[in-house]
């Protein structure tokens, strides 16, 4: 869908740079667009290698397992369903490591390995269960303590001072994941109630 009203803005744009004869402004905005989108991969490619590099160093280093171990009992209280011992609780645990860490894109083929795993647990294969719903909320608003992406964006765009948005960083996710969890277990209860009224 987001493929579609991408598409169509583009062609509404040459529609109307045709129309009012301003094609040469709408080849120097896509050439320059294109450029932009170039600088910006490269950075954000070296500030990704970079924390994916360290990332390996920790998860050598037994980092990654006592961040896991440490987020275990949470994830039992968020995963009742989930046996302790199933592949699925192993990836949920990277992933909310790698979430925490500010790894987004090294966090998503853990998220969609862990649903995955989820789905062989899934009493109905149809609809979503619980678990899956619980790992979408939370991946979706997802605390994070070192924001690598954005902090790599404020560098390649020369901040005084890219690292300023950790603590309002923390506090946004801290909240957004809150608000998640709170109404991934009102939708659950309310669920099972009308489940229960039947």
């Amino acid at each position: 869908m987001i493929n579609i009203i991408w598409l169509g803005l583009l062609i509404i744009g040459i529609v109307v740079g045709v129309a009012t004869g301003n094609m040469d402004g709408i080849t120097r905005g896509i050439l320059k667009g294109a450029e932009n989108g170039v600088s910006v991969s490269f950075g954000l490619v070296s500030i990704l290698v970079f924390w994916l590099g360290l990332m390996k160093i920790a998860e050598e280093a037994g980092l990654i397992q006592s961040l896991a171990k440490l987020l275990r009992p949470l994830a039992r209280f968020l995963y009742p369903s989930v046996p302790p011992h199933h592949p699925a609780m192993g990836s949920i645990l990277a992933n909310m490591s790698a979430n925490i860490l500010g790894l987004g894109n090294a966090a998503t083929p853990l998220g969609l390995k862990a649903m995955r795993e989820l789905q062989e647990l899934n009493p109905n294969p149809r609809v979503a269960s619980d678990a899956m719903c619980t790992l979408m909320a939370i991946n979706t608003a997802s605390l994070t303590v070192i924001p690598a992406t954005v902090i790599a964006l404020r560098l390649q765009y020369g901040s005084s001072n890219p690292t300023m948005i950790v603590g309002g960083t923390i506090l946004a996710t801290f909240l957004a994941t809150m608000v998640a969890v709170l109404l991934d277990r009102y939708f659950r209860a309310r669920d099972r109630r009308k489940r229960g009224d039947r």
